[in-house]
C-alpha cells in the first residue's frame, strides 16, 4: 500500500521532509506542494519536480492526495490540519502543532469525526541521545532517577517568522516543545505540576530562553533549559538516580555512566576532610575504588523512523508511536509554562 502527499508550506523544513522522504520512504510519493510565496513554489517545482497548487483548496479537492504535511507557520497549523481531514485527507503536522491546547482540542474532535489519521512531527524522539537516555532507564543501568535535566544551549538569534508572536514563535515553542514531549515520553506518569521562567535577552516579543521544571507523579523533577544566548553551554543530559549518575555532554554522545561499586554502601568514610571551600564530609569527592564507570551504550536512530511508524500504522502494521493525545498532554503542558512565568508561581496540573 503506497499514499500520495502533497505538502502546505514549502519552506526549509519542508525541502528537509521532501529529501527525507523521497530517498527513504518509498511508500510515499510527494506529488505536489503550495506555499503562499511565489519564490517558493517555483524553487520547489523546479528543484523537486513537483506540482505546484495555486491554493490549499485545489488540495483538498484533489482525490488522488492521502496526506498533507503541513509545515507553515504554527498560527495556520489548525486552519490547514481542519479543512485537509474533513477533505478526507491523512495530516501531519510540524510541530508546535497548534498555540494551545484548546486549538488542538478542535483540531482532534474533527479527526475522530472524520476517522482520518493526526500526529505530530515530533521527530527528536528519535533522536540518539534521546535513545541513549531511554536505554540506560529502560535497561536498568540506572535505576530510580529523581532529577533529569535536558539542556540545549547556543548562542545564536531567532530569526523569521519565528520572532513573531502572532506566528508562534519564541524558543519554548519551537525548541522547548521537542525537549518537553521527550520528557514526558521518558517518564510515562502525569506530571503534578509545572514552573516555567522565560527570558527576553534579546529584545524580542517572543522568549529566546527559558527553563521549565516538571514534577511528575513519582516525585521524579524533569528540568528544560533552553537558550540562544549561553556561549558556554552545560551538557545535552545529566540524570541522578539512587545509584549512579549518567551525563551526554552533546549530540555526539560524549559521556559516560558513573555507578556506585557496592550498592549496600551507605557511607563510604566518617572523616571530615578540608578543602577549598573548608571542611566537609557530605561532599567531598568520591575515591575511584567505590565506583564502576561504564561507557554510554551504543544506539542506533533515525528521524526516518517517524515516517516508518506512520506508514506501518496507515497499513494496519503498527500503534502510532506519536499520537494527538500525547501531543495535547504536550501542549497542556506548555499552555501551563506560559501561565507560570505569568503569575511567577507554580501551576498544578496532574496532565
Amino acid at each position: 500500500m503506497s499514499f500520495n502527499m502533497a505538502i502546505i508550506g514549502m519552506g526549509g523544513m519542508a525541502g528537509w521532509h521532501y529529501k527525507n522522504i523521497t530517498q527513504h520512504i518509498p511508500e510515499i510519493k510527494v506529488i505536489g506542494g503550495y506555499d503562499l510565496r511565489t519564490e517558493a513554489n517555483i524553487k520547489a517545482e523546479k528543484e523537486w519536480g513537483i506540482k505546484v497548487y495555486a491554493s490549499p483548496e485545489e488540495i483538498y479537492a484533489d482525490q488522488s492526495i492521502d496526506i498533507v504535511l503541513i509545515v507553515t507557520p504554527n498560527d495556520v497549523h489548525k486552519d490547514y490540519a481542519i479543512k485537509s481531514m474533513k477533505a478526507g485527507k491523512h495530516v501531519i503536522c510540524e510541530k508546535p502543532v497548534t498555540m494551545n491546547a484548546p486549538e488542538l482540542e478542535e483540531v482532534l474532535a474533527v479527526a475522530e469525526e472524520t476517522g482520518r489519521l493526526f500526529t505530530v512531527h515530533h521527530n527528536r524522539r528519535w533522536d540518539k541521545d534521546y535513545l541513549t537516555v531511554r536505554k540506560i532507564l529502560a535497561d536498568g543501568m540506572l535505576t530510580k532517577p529523581h532529577n533529569i535535566e535536558s539542556r540545549v544551549h547556543g548562542s545564536v538569534s531567532l530569526y523569521g517568522w519565528r520572532c513573531f508572536k502572532q506566528n508562534g514563535g519564541g524558543l519554548l515553542l519551537d525548541w522547548g516543545i521537542h525537549l518537553i514531549d521527550q520528557m514526558m515520553d521518558l517518564i510515562p506518569e502525569k506530571v503534578v505540576s509545572v514552573q516555567g521562567h522565560l527570558h527576553y535577552v534579546g529584545g524580542l516579543e517572543v522568549d529566546d530562553d527559558f527553563t521549565v521544571l516538571l514534577r511528575f507523579e513519582s516525585g521524579t523533577t524533569g528540568m528544560v533549559s533552553i537558550s540562544t544566548k549561553c556561549f558556554i553551554p552545560l551538557p545535552r543530559w545529566h540524570i541522578t538516580c539512587e545509584d549512579g549518575t549518567a551525563i551526554i555532554q552533546d549530540w555526539e554522545l560524549k559521556g559516560k555512566i558513573v555507578k556506585q561499586a557496592d550498592p549496600n554502601e551507605k557511607d563510604w568514610t566518617e572523616a571530615i576532610t578540608y578543602t577549598a571551600a573548608g571542611p566537609t564530609r557530605i561532599m567531598l569527592p568520591r575515591p575511584k575504588e567505590t565506583t564502576i564507570e561504564t561507557p554510554l551504550p551504543e544506539i542506533t536512530g533515525s528521524w526516518t523512523d517517524y515516517y516508518k511508524n506512520v506508514v506501518a500504522h496507515l497499513q494496519g502494521k503498527a500503534e502510532l508511536r506519536v499520537t494527538g493525545q500525547q501531543a495535547l498532554r504536550v501542549m497542556k503542558v506548555i499552555d501551563a509554562v506560559f501561565k507560570s512565568d505569568k503569575t511567577g508561581a507554580a501551576v498544578t496540573t496532574g496532565i
